[in-house]
């Protein structure tokens, strides 16, 4: 009864969430961008509500908070997802593994010159569309193993592969709300942070309910920041590994360890520049080892080229919801008169990989914090200069603002629902309008964010 009197309010706004996700995951259709948003916008400001003014003086919010993210999550368990076809991609990806055919060596569109059956074969190819059935596979290894996991229990269901890929992502998220609450503490930051990725109606709808697995990614790699603020460098440098190994996003974060394994007393003959050579050598090469032994099973020539280029295909074919490519293209346009996506995504990289490094070299990386924060601008100035940037990429900025003082990633995984305009009743057509409000707003609040952050400091941002 004090359970109920203590938590009237934020009860009567959980049913009413409840409510919101069972339309969101059994009611909706894509383009139905209206009801799309009205829904997002509603959980959305439930969420803040629950994290920044429903908070009881009781130690028991936290539990009741994780409870919420668990139930709201179960909610969606049997929903087929209605804003992604990736899923479909998934499935035939594990079921062509446990055949004992590698998902690089044959694309979908291929399927007849395999020699192998895969169940619900042709339901999948139109799931998952005829783009994504022309192109090799480009999910890494860990990855493709947790789709064969879906293939062994589930291999001639749709709905159960899908059923057993929404627990396996669940668990992830509750792991990174396991390990994040132990960073948290060991950050002396607001425990409830952890909340604005873990309750969060963006994290819930694009990972759990549209099965895209950045979280599993971010499980592993959340753990391995754990364990090297431990000490454990060893340990950490297997799950960042890893973690590159289900997603090849944490590669881009490599450079910036290396002042963090800055050594104060300087030992003249294993340290350069005062980092200590013996432990940074150790552990980008546990890494690099690590990694090479989960594609080692699929290594050949023909899997070289057909992932490197389908990795291709991301900077210098495909366009979604980009910021500054889109002004460049726009620029292109205007001077030569076509679209010069394909010189432009091979600048971009470049141009992303000095940022990165100038980061590295050049801002403070030493402390747990410094060194988060610095991973939180590397991966925003990636995304701000990537030509395809699709909703579920903000879930890594998103997770790393939990443990920073910043909170734009907050912001823009509110503003990032506007890309789904693109999907009409008619088709795709993306409405740059909304795309450039989405940019504008994350932009402005965090450049005020670092504006303030040099007003009081003007060392660090």
């Amino acid at each position: 009864m004090n359970f109920i009197k203590l938590y009237k309010i934020p009860l009567l706004f959980a049913i009413l969430s409840v409510a919101f996700y069972i339309s969101f995951g059994y009611d909706l259709e894509r383009s139905d961008f209206t009801k799309l948003i009205s829904l997002y916008g509603a959980l959305f400001i439930i969420t803040y509500l629950f994290i920044e003014k429903f908070i009881p003086k009781s130690r028991d919010y936290f539990w009741f908070l994780a409870s919420l993210g668990i139930v709201f999550r179960l909610i969606l368990i049997p929903a087929i997802p209605n804003l992604s076809q990736d899923f479909y991609r998934f499935l035939w990806d594990g079921r062509l593994l446990i055949q004992g055919v590698s998902p690089y060596l044959f694309t979908p569109s291929s399927s007849p010159a395999l020699g192998v059956t895969i169940e619900q074969s042709q339901q999948l190819i139109d799931g998952m569309g005829a783009l994504n059935a022309s192109h090799f596979s480009n999910y890494p290894p860990i990855n493709q193993l947790f789709f064969a996991v879906a293939a062994l229990f589930a291999g001639k269901s749709i709905m159960g592969s899908v059923i057993v890929l929404r627990v396996l992502i669940i668990l992830a998220d509750v792991g990174i709300l396991y390990f994040g609450k132990k960073l948290l503490e060991k950050l002396n930051l607001p425990i409830k942070n952890i909340f604005w990725y873990f309750l969060n109606p963006f994290i819930i709808i694009e990972l759990t309910g549209n099965l895209h697995f950045e979280g599993v990614m971010l499980f592993f790699f959340v753990w391995a920041l754990y364990l090297l603020f431990k000490g454990k460098w060893f340990w950490a440098a297997v799950l960042i590994g890893i973690s590159v190994s289900v997603k090849l996003l944490p590669l881009l974060f490599l450079p910036l360890f290396l002042k963090y394994f800055t050594n104060e007393k300087t030992q003249k003959v294993l340290e350069i520049f005062g980092v200590s050579i013996k432990k940074l050598v150790g552990f980008y090469s546990v890494i690099g080892f690590t990694v090479v032994l989960t594609f080692l099973p699929f290594l050949s020539s023909e899997f070289i080229q057909n992932f490197s280029s389908t990795i291709g295909l991301w900077f210098q074919n495909f366009e979604f919801n980009a910021s500054v490519y889109y002004i460049i293209r726009w620029i292109g346009f205007q001077v030569v008169g076509w679209n010069i996506i394909g010189t432009t995504g091979k600048i971009l990289p470049v141009l992303v990989f000095l940022l990165v490094l100038a980061i590295a070299f050049f801002r403070k990386n030493k402390t747990p914090q410094e060194l988060m924060t610095g991973m939180l601008f590397a991966i925003s100035f990636y995304f701000l200069l990537s030509t395809t940037v699709h909703p579920w990429y903000v879930a890594t900025p998103l997770l790393l603002s939990v443990f920073t003082k910043y909170k734009f990633p907050i912001v823009w995984s509110f503003m990032v629902i506007l890309s789904y305009s693109a999907y009409g009743e008619n088709g795709f057509d993306e409405k740059l309008w909304l795309v450039a409000l989405e940019y504008l707003v994350a932009i402005v609040v965090a450049l005020w964010e670092i504006s303030i952050s040099k007003k009081f400091n003007p060392a660090r941002f």
